[in-house]
C-alpha cells in the first residue's frame, strides 16, 4: 500500500483494505512496517518522535477493533513510545476477538542513507518469540530482520507455523535497473531461503510507491513492492506488484510443513554440538 502524509487517511484506507480482503475470506491479514505513516526514517528529525504512540494506544484500540469486527487474525506494525527517550520498531497481532495476542519488538536496527532507524528506535528486547494465535503460532519479525537466518530458525525451533516479515523497502533513483533487479532478487531468495531451511510458509509485505525525502539531500526511495507469500519449499505461491495498491488473498497449507520436514529433515541433522562459533561476532582462524 502508499501512503500519505496524513495518518487519518492511512488509516481509513487500511481499514477499507482489511475489510476487503475479510470479505473476500481472508482469515489472516498481514500490513506492510510502519503503516500509520509514511517512512519517516529518511531523515534524523527529534520531531518524528510526536509519531510515536504507546502500546495500547490509539492504534491498538483501532486495529482491535477491526479484528474483533471482522473476526480476523491482524498483523500490524507500529512505532512505539515505551516511555520518554524509549521507542521500538514494534508488530503488534490481535487475535480474532480482538485481544492483542502479543508484539515483537524489531532486533535488527540498520542504520543506512534513508534508512536511519538507529536514530529513532531501540533494538527489540522480547527476543524471536512465536506469537499464539486462533490460527497457530506467527513468527513475526520486521524488515531488516528478514536478512539474518539466526531469527528465522529461532522461530521455527520455537514453534513457529510460518514466518511473517512486514517490510519497508525501496530503491535508490541513482542505482542501474541491473542493480536493482539484484536488491529485490536477493530480498525474495533470502526470504524463500528461510521458509526452505525451515519448513515453513513465508508472508513478507512490502509498501509501494515514492515517497520524497524531506531533507532534499536524495531523490527519496522508492518502495519496490513485489510482497510475496512463499511454501514451506521456497514456491512462489503469490507475487504482487512493484508499483500498484494491491490486496492478495492467498491460500496457504499449514499441514504441508509437516510433510515437506519429514522430506527435508534439516532440523534431524542439524549440527548443535559444533555450532558454539555462531555466538561470536567473527571467527578468525
Amino acid at each position: 500500500m502508499s501512503v500519505t502524509a496524513s495518518i487519518s487517511d492511512n488509516k481509513e484506507k487500511l481499514a477499507a483494505n482489511i475489510r476487503a480482503c475479510a470479505k473476500k475470506g481472508a482469515q489472516l491479514v498481514v500490513l506492510q512496517e510502519l503503516h500509520n505513516t509514511p517512512y519517516f526514517c529518511q531523515v534524523e528529525d527529534v520531531m518524528n518522535f510526536d509519531l510515536a504512540e504507546t502500546i495500547p494506544g490509539p492504534s491498538t484500540a483501532f486495529f482491535g477493533g477491526l479484528a474483533k469486527e471482522l473476526n480476523i487474525v491482524l498483523v500490524t506494525s507500529l512505532f512505539e513510545r515505551r516511555t520518554a527517550g524509549l521507542y521500538h520498531n514494534t508488530a503488534v497481532v490481535f487475535d480474532a476477538d480482538g485481544s492483542m495476542a502479543g508484539k515483537y519488538r524489531k532486533m535488527h536496527i540498520p542504520d543506512d542513507p534513508a534508512y536511519y532507524e538507529k536514530f529513532y528506535f531501540t533494538p527489540g528486547d522480547l527476543g524471536f518469540e512465536p506469537i499464539q494465535t486462533s490460527l497457530g503460532k506467527l513468527g513475526l519479525m520486521v524488515c531488516w530482520d528478514q536478512w539474518y537466518p539466526e531469527g528465522a530458525r529461532l522461530m521455527a525451533l520455537r514453534g513457529a507455523e510460518m514466518l511473517i516479515y512486514p517490510t519497508a523497502i525501496g530503491w535508490e533513483s541513482t542505482d542501474t535497473p541491473e542493480e536493482k533487479q539484484r536488491q529485490l532478487d536477493a530480498w525474495q531468495t533470502v526470504m524463500r531461503g528461510h521458509a526452505v531451511a525451515n519448513g515453513l510458509p513465508v508472508i513478507a509485505v512490502n509498501r509501494v510507491g515514492l515517497e520524497p525525502d524531506p531533507s532534499e539531500q536524495t531523490n527519496g526511495v522508492q518502495f519496490w513492492g513485489n510482497s510475496f507469500v512463499a511454501g514451506p519449499q521456497g514456491e512462489f505461491l503469490a507475487v504482487a506488484s512493484a508499483e500498484k495498491d494491491e490486496n492478495y488473498v492467498v491460500e496457504i497449507d499449514i499441514e504441508r510443513s509437516e510433510q515437506v520436514r519429514r522430506w527435508w529433515p534439516f532440523l534431524r541433522d542439524r549440527r548443535i554440538d559444533a555450532y558454539e562459533e555462531i555466538l561470536k561476532r567473527f571467527c578468525s582462524e
